[in-house]
């Protein structure tokens, strides 16, 4: 009696979720290097039914001859993921130095805590007191590179070499190598927050190489890739959802009123 009530709901819980994943992608809109996600839905399991079930206490059993086909009836909708999409951003021009961008397919490498590794496309690199190049949250760049004391010019090429001017050299250093890791399915990664992914068996392991290699997107200094999150797209997401989510409010209110019907039915 009360399955259609149990649908709405699962089907108001499902668009709840997605109303979620569109406020994180315009709240993210200005963060670096962020990518936007999508809600993908299925239907939940189906049900079967004949025509004569449905009119048992009705027709008390009776046989319609012919028409005692199976009716299959749905009971709901939920959200089975909500999957980034890696294309790439816009690539803004910045005077740091240490702002990167990957121009193409590929992930900067950084340490966690944990000594466990995650990836990332936000760029916005700085150097730490001791040297480090390190992203925002401290986590430092992998493999490590330091800068060393009275550098007065940093240079990161397009295959991700560093080198540097120390003390006004008109010589410059090469002092490390940037790498950059790339997966067979980017959409699988799991996110972390701060601009951080990690590996899921769904993405594949790290296939790490350098930059222009293989494959591999080139590195652009002076550069970060901005949000790929389109607005507009976004707030027209926002509004089919709302307008679906109180279509569906109202048909949970129409039950309702049936039901209060069929009461005062048999009261009567």
């Amino acid at each position: 009696m009360f399955q259609p009530l149990y649908v709405a709901a699962t089907g108001l819980d499902s668009f709840e979720q997605e109303m979620s994943s569109i406020t994180d992608n315009l709240a993210n809109a200005s963060t670096v290097g962020f990518k936007a996600s999508r809600t993908e839905y299925e239907s939940l399991d189906y049900i079967e039914r004949t025509f004569q079930d449905q009119l048992t206490q009705a027709m008390a059993q009776q046989e319609i001859s012919g028409q005692n086909m199976p009716i299959q009836v749905g009971t709901g909708v939920r959200v089975i993921g909500t999957p980034k999409n890696f294309t790439q951003g816009t690539i803004e021009i910045t005077s740091n130095p240490l702002d990167l961008a990957v121009q193409g397919e590929g992930f900067f490498r950084v340490k966690l805590p944990d000594d466990t590794t995650a990836y990332t496309r936000a760029g916005n690199f700085h150097m730490d007191n001791e040297g480090n190049i390190a992203d925002p949250n401290g986590h430092l760049l992998a493999p490590e590179l330091v800068i060393p004391e009275g550098a007065t010019a940093i240079i990161i090429k397009k295959d991700g070499t560093v080198w540097v001017n120390v003390n006004n050299e008109n010589t410059a250093t090469e002092i490390g190598q940037i790498t950059i890791a790339r997966f067979t399915n980017p959409a699988g990664l799991e996110a972390l927050g701060q601009n951080l992914f990690q590996s899921t068996a769904a993405s594949g392991d790290a296939i790490v190489g350098n930059p222009t290699e293989e494959g591999f997107g080139a590195v652009a200094q002076y550069s970060l890739e901005a949000s790929n999150v389109d607005v507009i797209s976004e707030m027209m997401r926002m509004v089919i959802v709302q307008r679906v989510f109180d279509t569906v409010t109202k048909a949970v209110q129409s039950y309702e009123a049936m039901l209060t019907s069929l009461q005062n039915m048999k009261q009567s």
